[in-house]
């Protein structure tokens, strides 16, 4: 049985609109890893690791609330409680991994089945850097075609350059050859932000793992990076600034109750 589990490489686009124009564009990869297969690609990869240092690595502490609960079972425990079932289908994340130990991941997704294979869920994971995460998730209609739009309100603080009442839309192309993933954030007055992702499918394998490592030099530590400098330059346009708040108190936002108190 062949893995479902990929390298996807491409680039990110940031868009934004007002109340100051700035655009910004760099190049990145993804792993998109099967819950279930994160040990059998340990084990086959001279230069992927779980749990462990290596020239990339993934650990699961890096994603959902930080709890020993296994991530599967954290991500069937939050669609449960939502209402989604999937008895046990594949859970697969697209995710930047550590790389030399090092990884900050703004958005990783999670890509919900059922057992017949159909899409039920996604799961949006949003890192910021004052060190908190929060999860967006929205459920896929059945018989979806090959873009999903989904919506939902901003509930977590993510750039002291966002005020917190806004919605976001994210139009989806699911991973298969290729992976799209297009967020418009909005405010009362029309779109503020628009964010784009776009990456082609490549075979996971330690030649891909290692042309990637050299393309893409330190990419994880250049993320963090290039977050401060083009937030200064934000700051140097005279951009508003907002305070962090507090994290929201549930660490599951879910859009059935959007309006309610969230689920978890």
């Amino acid at each position: 049985m062949s893995e479902a589990s990929a390298l996807y490489v491409g680039s990110v686009t940031h868009r934004r609109f007002r109340p100051r124009g700035h655009h910004l564009r760099y190049r990145i990869f993804s792993l998109l890893l099967d819950l279930d297969e994160i040990d059998q690609l340990a084990g086959r990869l001279r230069f992927f690791s779980r749990g462990r240092f290596n020239l990339f690595s993934f650990c699961d502490g890096d994603h959902g609330d930080g709890s020993t609960l296994p991530l599967r079972q954290q991500i069937e425990r939050a669609m449960g409680r939502a209402g989604i079932a999937v008895e046990g289908g594949a859970i697969r994340l697209l995710t930047m991994p550590r790389v030399l130990g090092f990884v900050f991941n703004p958005l990783s997704i999670f890509f919900c089945h059922d057992r017949q294979g159909a899409l039920r869920a996604v799961l949006y994971e949003v890192n910021n850097t004052f060190g908190q995460r929060h999860c967006y998730l929205l459920p896929v209609e059945p018989g979806h075609g090959a873009v999903i739009e989904q919506y939902c309100a901003k509930a977590f603080h993510v750039s002291p350059f966002m005020g917190m009442d806004m919605r976001y839309t994210f139009r989806l192309r699911p991973p298969e050859s290729r992976v799209s993933i297009g967020i418009s954030l909005s405010d009362t007055q029309g779109r503020v932000l628009y964010a784009e992702q776009e990456a082609t499918r490549r075979p996971l394998d330690d030649a891909a793992l290692l042309r990637v490592f050299f393309t893409h030099p330190l990419l994880t530590l250049k993320i963090v990076i290039g977050i401060l400098w083009e937030a200064a330059k934000l700051w140097a346009k005279r951009m508003p600034v907002h305070s962090c708040p507090p994290a929201p108190a549930h660490f599951v936002t879910d859009q059935k109750l959007e309006g309610e108190e969230p689920c978890i």
